[in-house]
């Protein structure tokens, strides 16, 4: 539904009204963020021209300032590659930050030794921060990467692990999420940015279809993020996310969707204060306890904040 708010500014910024009150309590959960030190470790998909905004690097100092002024009190920083080397340097970087309060980190699942190398990361300076993994299916050719056996042991050793695995895959893979999901029911998986459904298209279908029997699941949950970049980045306005917004809320509910900003890559078509008063915007038909859900009680509950 287009409400007044939903007007644009010409830089990406939904404008024309003010968003709904911050969430009362401790403050917002910013549950999908990175960061990266391109001297550390090269950053290969940060591609071409159109790219070139985020191609330098970004730290938590970086953000803090920026988190802070609206209001936001954690956050979970997740993985950019799938390097061993990364998990270690960000369970480190959780262990002496004062925003960071969660990791979602990689190791090789397909691996025979999945379950030992999870011990191995909690064991780390830092390792109770850890709270989930995350691989990028989204780039594996074959779109039952989650049904082969090996990757399945290493999800399974996941959950032993008590641990959460975020899912970041295109549309044309979410089935194979459903069938992971039903098959593997100790173990939650969150879906990040909505499962990219086809914004810049403006076509819900079967993106929906699909989000709907993944919410099916009890053990599911969806993250509110990546959006911006989903649809037309110069020219979007709020009105383009609100219907892949209230699909998720009313498929997963409140209870099961959770806020992210998918800072820096959000920078690419907002910045960090336009996507955090969009997602107020996109959730202002809700209770305010129902919003208290999805800017904090979500990410703090399925991550064990």
């Amino acid at each position: 539904m287009t409400t007044p708010s939903d007007t644009h500014d010409g830089n990406g910024a939904a404008t024309g009204g003010s968003p709904p009150p911050a969430p009362a309590g401790p403050g917002i959960v910013d549950a999908h963020h990175h960061v990266w030190d391109l001297s550390v470790r090269d950053q290969e998909w940060i591609t071409g021209q159109a790219m070139a905004p985020i191609r330098r690097n970004f730290t938590v100092d970086d953000l803090a300032p920026e988190a802070r002024a609206k209001g936001v009190t954690a956050s979970v920083l997740v993985q950019t590659v799938s390097a061993a080397a990364e998990t270690p340097d960000f369970l480190a970087i959780a262990d002496g930050s004062d925003l960071v309060a969660g990791v979602v980190g990689w190791t090789d699942l397909t691996r025979p030794d999945a379950e030992e190398s999870l011990a191995r990361l909690r064991a780390l300076p830092g390792g109770r921060h850890l709270v989930g993994i995350r691989h990028q299916v989204q780039g594996e050719n074959d779109p039952q990467w989650l049904q082969r056996p090996d990757v399945r042991r290493g999800l399974a050793a996941v959950a032993d692990a008590g641990l959460v695995y975020d899912l970041v895959v295109l549309p044309h893979q979410l089935p194979a999420c459903v069938r992971a999901a039903a098959e593997l029911p100790q173990l939650t998986f969150v879906l990040d940015h909505l499962g990219k459904p086809p914004i810049a298209a403006g076509t819900l279908e079967p993106w929906a279809a699909q989000v709907r029997a993944l919410a099916a699941q009890p053990n599911t949950v969806c993250k509110l993020s990546g959006m911006v970049t989903e649809a037309a980045w110069d020219s979007w306005t709020a009105a383009d996310l609100r219907p892949y917004a209230e699909t998720v809320l009313d498929a997963f509910g409140p209870g099961r969707v959770m806020f992210g900003s998918d800072w820096p890559v959000c920078n690419l078509a907002a910045d960090y204060g336009q996507v955090v008063d969009t997602a107020h915007l996109l959730a202002e038909e809700l209770s305010g306890d129902e919003r208290a859900q999805v800017f904090s009680g979500t990410a703090t509950r399925v991550y064990g904040l």
